[in-house]
């Protein structure tokens, strides 16, 4: 039988990670969270996950260096990120976004 449970999660109460986002909410397959005004103030080295990401710019701008390209996220773009690129964001106004992670990135311990 399926879980038809719905969940309601207001983010002021959701756990929160080490660079500043908001876990909203995470089922099964799928997690969602929040980056409200980030500034990271530097750069950071490339990482890789083994989870795929999708997200949405609600305000600010940041760079997405991905395997050797630069793109630029503006209020309003929607990015995908595929499981294993090498990636990096550079921040360069405070940045707002929601992610979606599949499989999720909390449940398994990512950030």
């Amino acid at each position: 039988m399926t879980d038809t449970t719905v969940k309601k999660v207001q983010s002021e109460n959701s756990p929160k990670g080490e660079m500043g986002q908001t876990y909203l909410v995470s089922g099964k397959r799928v997690s969602m969270r929040l980056w409200k005004k980030i500034d990271d103030g530097g750069r950071k080295s490339p990482t890789s996950r083994d989870y795929e990401t999708v997200g949405y710019v609600i305000s600010g701008r940041a760079v997405l260096e991905i395997e050797g390209q630069e793109i630029v996220l503006e209020p309003g773009d929607a990015w995908l990120v595929p499981p294993g690129a090498s990636h990096k964001y550079i921040v360069s106004e405070p940045f707002t976004a929601v992610e979606a992670t599949a499989p999720p990135a909390e449940v398994h311990g990512r950030d």
